[in-house]
């Protein structure tokens, strides 16, 4: 998580921005949800992912098994 999490006025203030009418009482759920989701992509970047092919490279139904469990 970073040092500081987004604040009540400050999702606020992005959703203002981003042209969104955010009621009062809804600035720190979103706020809290906004922090939990910057805290699974910081996760989610750590991943190493170097043998893992991008997702383009998988066809939905063809998929092939070695027999490994």
């Amino acid at each position: 998580m970073p040092a500081t999490e987004l604040t009540p006025p400050e999702a606020a203030r992005w959703a203002a921005r981003a042209g969104l009418v955010l009621p009062a009482e809804r600035h720190a759920a979103v706020a809290a949800v906004a922090n939990h989701i910057h805290g699974v992509v910081v996760v989610l970047r750590e991943l190493d992912f170097a043998d893992v092919p991008p997702a383009a490279a998988y066809r939905a139904g063809e998929e092939k098994h070695d027999g490994a469990v």
